[in-house]
């Protein structure tokens, strides 16, 4: 059998390069699932029946476009060579589903948005998603995980407009890639091999340094990130270049010592704002299950004082 299935669940992300010798060489191409449009596209004619498609393909070179692996088929055609779209093909449909969202006919409420007014969905879907991580939850994770996308390409959406700068998702995929590309020339040219996790931060760092000809060790850190994430990024940076503890910020209020704490928990190897939020969903739990004590008792828990409050607080196991 010389059978080619080429499959095409995201046509907008086109054909893949290595399907086209097959297609230029086949003496049928077939169609199934896929677009009429498509189908013309690629002068491929309506797929004939199983049977009829199987022994055509075991007489000469037969190529088959189809929407989905799970096609029945695709399944007749066991021995076929597989052609499929690179991982990362729906994001050209997303972009387009985006670009017409925006687009004069498409949503009111997503043509009137700017950078700004969707500063706080960017904020709150990032949150979401760091929940999920949390929680292991891997149906959330995959829905945040799109939500997070969708910011992405909104607001490159929205920079397309600019009237004096504009740049689109392509211009913002084009330099993720030079910037991956160049901070790891490890991979991806003749450098020195790296072989810790450790040893490739200082890299970054250098390489950072080079490239946006930082003056400061603390330019870069975005100051908008929450305090105890900023103070532990700073102390993270400061700690690398050897700045000694003893010039963080002193004082006996509460904003220097918890400076302090996250500074150093940081400089130690900790996440100061991972591990302090999961001791606040901790605190939230307990203030629930303490709540559902007191009802249960029959006690409405917008009455309870201190002891009451103590009297009905979950009893943990302290480890040993």
């Amino acid at each position: 059998m010389t059978a080619t299935v080429v499959l095409l669940p995201h046509p907008a992300a086109g054909v893949p390069v290595a399907a086209f010798p097959f297609l230029s060489g086949a003496r049928a191409v077939y169609a199934s699932g896929v677009s009429e449009q498509v189908a013309d596209l690629l002068g491929a004619k309506p797929a004939p029946e199983r049977d009829a498609l199987v022994a055509e393909a075991a007489e000469g070179a037969v190529v088959l476009i189809a929407a989905h692996a799970g096609d029945p088929l695709v399944a007749a055609l066991p021995q076929a060579r597989i052609v499929a779209q690179p991982s990362g093909a729906c994001l050209v449909e997303a972009a387009q589903v985006m670009d017409r969202l925006r687009s004069p006919g498409g949503c009111p409420w997503d043509a009137v948005q700017t950078h700004e007014s969707l500063r706080q969905y960017l904020v709150e879907e990032t949150y979401e998603l760091l929940e999920a991580i949390e929680d292991g939850d891997r149906t959330a994770l995959r829905e945040e995980l799109g939500d997070v996308l969708l910011q992405v390409l909104f607001h490159a959406r929205v920079a397309a407009e600019h009237p004096d700068d504009p740049f689109d998702i392509d211009v913002v995929a084009g330099e993720l890639v030079a910037k991956l590309v160049g901070r790891h020339p490890h991979v991806f040219a003749d450098a020195a091999r790296i072989e810790t996790a450790e040893h490739q931060e200082v890299k970054w760092e250098e390489l950072k340094q080079a490239e946006k000809q930082r003056e400061s060790l603390v330019d870069g850190v975005a100051l908008g990130q929450p305090a105890t994430a900023l103070a532990g990024k700073l102390g993270h940076r400061s700690g690398r270049a050897g700045v000694p503890l003893d010039l963080l910020p002193s004082g006996s209020d509460a904003a220097a010592q918890l400076f302090r704490i996250a500074a150093t928990a940081r400089r130690a190897g900790s996440d100061p704002e991972g591990e302090l939020r999961a001791v606040a969903k901790r605190f939230a739990e307990d203030v629930r299950e303490a709540e559902r004590n007191a009802r249960a008792d029959g006690v409405e828990p917008s009455t309870l004082e201190a002891d009451g409050w103590r009297a009905y607080w979950p009893k943990r196991v302290s480890p040993q």
